[in-house]
């Protein structure tokens, strides 16, 4: 193969989940020397266009119907297709199978219609679930394909991490590029509502979002920093003591880096992932974003426990170091480039 184009979801309400894990199987894709163009409109996430702009990858507008498709994968002269969507037609894709071109679809649980060569949920017991498959597709499923960005994988400590005992303890909280539920002011009042002592900060993709977690009373022992999103993210990961995060995509990334991370629910689609994620032992459950949006103090019993057990801290962020080994992204990429198009055959 020598063009994988990548066609994914990004936007001000979609987020840039899709994107990222898109990022990461890029990387291990252009590793091989596979040229790779997204097609998405990653003009509408500033912050987005500059990640896959950083990688030097070209980007394509988004396009919808089944014949504009097939038009642009003969235009690119694609060799294969990756699709990572929640508002694709489901016709979309077996109008693009027949065209005999290899293709990949990223899915959470329900396939929502996709359907493709290589079919990929990379969530946590994802391989205990049977659905139904496409005719001649594959399905990789669970943990062991979780794909991980470089940035994340440079930060990947060596061991597992020893218990950190901090008088104050450091909190990191970020949710999505563009906190586009707006989770970052309730988690700053719940934090604020431990009374415990903590040196916290939050990411506020907008001005608004800023505004609201600034206004958070704090009490005297306790400080809370803003900032905007941040290209350093794995490196504040790894300094925090505690990093709390929405239970999407970026969990896998948190466990992989041996952080000690508190999930919050920030959607429906999110309820199964982030529950399977407690069970594991490896991520702290801070309930559902509405029940916090309802109480603040909804979670400040798991927040206390997290401040002040340092031994607790250190148990969970090694199991979620042991839990995602970080080569995820190779395992797909294997299956994506050993699919033959038909210029091979």
């Amino acid at each position: 193969m020598k063009r994988v184009g990548v066609r994914c979801d990004v936007g001000p309400s979609r987020g840039i989940g899709h994107v990222m894990r898109c990022l990461a199987l890029a990387e291990e894709v252009r590793r091989r020397a596979v040229e790779l163009v997204f097609v998405c409109d990653a003009h509408t996430v500033p912050w987005a266009a500059e990640q896959i702009a950083a990688r030097g990858i070209a980007v394509q507008p988004a396009v919808w119907g089944p014949a504009e498709h097939v038009e642009l994968v003969d235009r690119l002269g694609l060799d294969a297709l990756v699709f990572d969507s929640y508002d694709l037609d489901a016709a979309v894709y077996p109008a693009v199978r027949a065209t005999g071109l290899p293709t990949l679809a990223i899915v959470d649980g329900d396939f929502r219609g996709a359907e493709a060569d290589v079919l990929v949920d990379q969530n946590l017991a994802a391989e205990l679930d049977h659905p139904p498959l496409p005719r001649n597709s594959i399905r990789l499923a669970g943990l062991p394909y979780v794909m991980i960005r470089d940035e994340i994988l440079d930060h990947r400590p060596a061991a597992p991490p020893a218990d950190r005992h901090s008088a104050v303890p450091t909190v990191f909280a970020f949710f999505g590029g563009t906190d586009a539920f707006g989770a970052g002011p309730y988690v700053a009042r719940a934090l604020a509502a431990t009374g415990l002592p903590f040196e916290a900060t939050v990411v506020a993709p907008g001005p608004d979002l800023a505004a609201k977690i600034a206004a958070v009373e704090l009490q005297p022992h306790q400080h809370l920093e803003v900032i905007g999103p941040t290209h350093q993210l794995a490196a504040r990961v790894r300094h925090a003591d505690l990093t709390i995060s929405a239970s999407g995509t970026s969990t896998w990334e948190l466990l992989c880096l041996g952080a000690t991370a508190g999930l919050v629910c920030v959607v429906d689609n999110q309820e199964m992932g982030y529950e399977r994620a407690i069970d594991t032992g490896a991520a702290a459950g801070l309930g559902l974003l509405s029940a916090l949006q309802a109480d603040p103090n909804s979670a400040v019993p798991m927040l206390k426990r997290l401040l002040t057990d340092s031994a607790e801290r250190g148990r969970l962020a090694r199991a979620g170091w042991e839990l995602v080994d970080g080569r995820g992204r190779e395992r797909v990429a294997d299956a994506l480039l050993q699919r033959r198009g038909p210029a091979d055959r």
